[in-house]
């Protein structure tokens, strides 16, 4: 769709806007510390609208109306299974945290297991954003260049150059306020969108519900008999809520970019609060937009649109100049959130993990530039949205995410396990998960799965390595 200039000038103050205040936010840096944990001052309600803002991707923004379009609010289930996941990341893992005072989780994993194994999970950890948040830029900028005149690098080099910039000057401190702004932006991008919706429908947003609820399009809870057993079905109830509590427990656990937010608070206790009360909001803001897709789709009359391209149609459709740049902004937001927590966290981990230089806060700023030089190089690699290596990025995490949550709960126990045996845990939840996947297995199970094997598999194997070391 074509472009306005006031639409055009919105997003220039909104681009303008973020790297001016990334600029100022930069100078309260004098150390890494200040660099990566913001010398852990944030209050814990930014923290927690980072977390939000840092795992609502584009795509989100864009498929979970697709989603409500196309069927019903079954994927909502899981966002039960993200707090309870929220809640046992707060009371099992943020005490290690917090104990220990490290600056990096996978510091945790070195001190308990050695630097060797600290350095394989930092590594996962390391190729698992790279890979993911690279296919995630790529799909971002894919969207931008159809919503804007640019061409795919175009896109993608206005996105990473804007992102790097204020991340690069004013680390983690201007990645979580900006993060905050950016949630509201596009969280009131999503109210402005019901506003028009509620003149475009005969009878206004009352009668759309009345259609929605008649059509059986507000089904949430998921209980039906054929599939509730099923073990291929992603969206029964037990699938949705132990894959997505599992998923939850992985993602803001043991990976660095989740964590990395609630660790800038200045307690466990303001961790707790932004660490769970992410989970609410992201039932809210899925909500939210389950809520418009539904409401497009009594618009639209539920013609077929094409997979994603309900929210984007419905944008070019019926908002008016103006309102369009600020919905374009929101786009822009929802993508650069995930990218600059994506970039600082990615240098953090190298800075702790490898170079073990925590007092070089120049050292530290190159090697944030490297990883936003990567993320842009990796997202220009790829030519199609079919591809097959995006399905991979996109998918990545659930082969790493089970791996790396039995590690660190081993990493609670007792138990004096050998670095072989813990490094044949983490390679067997990838097969694991390998398997699931070839078998036609939901994806909600992988985690779970995953977790299970890694912990069987490195207790086994350390079982037999003590039994050789005794003959």
């Amino acid at each position: 769709m074509g472009i306005h200039y006031l639409d055009l000038t919105i997003i220039v103050i909104f681009l303008m806007g973020t790297i001016a205040f990334g600029v100022w936010s930069g100078r309260a840096n004098r150390t890494t510390q200040a660099y990566f944990l913001a010398d852990r001052t944030l209050p814990w309600w930014a923290a927690m609208l980072s977390v939000v803002a840092t795992e609502t991707s584009v795509l989100t923004f864009i498929s979970v109306p697709g989603i409500a379009y196309r069927g019903n609010w079954f994927f909502l289930q899981l966002t039960i299974g993200y707090i309870i996941g929220r809640v046992a990341v707060s009371y099992f893992l943020l005490p290690l945290y917090y104990a220990t005072g490290i600056t990096s989780i996978y510091q945790f994993v070195g001190r308990r297991f050695g630097s060797l194994v600290q350095r394989i999970t930092s590594a996962i950890f390391l190729m698992t954003r790279l890979l993911a948040d690279g296919v995630r830029f790529f799909a971002t900028a894919l969207l931008v260049q159809v919503l804007m005149p640019l061409s795919l690098v175009q896109a993608i080099l206005l996105i990473g150059i804007v992102t790097m910039i204020y991340t690069l000057a004013g680390g983690i401190r201007a990645v979580v306020w900006m993060d905050t702004f950016q949630f509201i932006l596009y969280v009131g991008a999503g109210l402005v969108s019901l506003f028009f919706i509620n003149q475009a429908i005969t009878g206004g947003i009352p009668a759309g519900l009345e259609q929605l609820s008649a059509a059986g399009k507000f089904a949430f809870l998921n209980f039906n008999k054929a599939d509730v057993f099923s073990i291929n079905t992603a969206y029964t109830f037990p699938a949705a809520v132990l894959g997505g509590g599992f998923l939850s427990f992985a993602s803001h656990g043991v990976d660095y970019m989740m964590v990395q937010r609630v660790l800038s608070t200045k307690s466990i206790g303001a961790a707790r609060k932004a660490l769970i009360g992410s989970g609410l909001f992201v039932m809210f803001q899925f909500s939210l937009f389950l809520l418009i897709g539904g409401l497009i789709w009594v618009l639209y009359a539920g013609q077929p649109l094409g997979v994603d391209q309900e929210f984007p149609s419905f944008i070019g459709d019926y908002l008016p100049v103006g309102v369009r740049g600020l919905l374009l902004a929101g786009v822009l937001s929802a993508a650069m959130s995930t990218l600059s927590s994506s970039i600082n966290s990615l240098a953090s981990s190298t800075v702790n993990d490898w170079l073990k230089r925590t007092d070089d806060l120049k050292l530290s700023r190159l090697i944030t530039l490297g990883w936003g030089v990567l993320l842009m190089v990796i997202a220009s690699m790829f030519q199609s949205k079919e591809s097959p290596v995006v399905e991979l990025g996109l998918q990545i995490a659930s082969y790493t995410y089970g791996g790396l949550l039995g590690l660190f709960i081993l990493g609670r126990t007792k138990l004096d396990l050998k670095p072989a045996a813990l490094i044949s845990g983490l390679l067997g939840a990838a097969v694991a998960v390998l398997l699931l996947k070839a078998q036609g297995i939901a994806w909600t199970w992988y985690v779970m799965t995953a977790t299970g094997v890694n912990i069987l598999l490195a207790v086994g194997v350390n079982r037999l390595l003590g039994l050789r070391s005794q003959e």
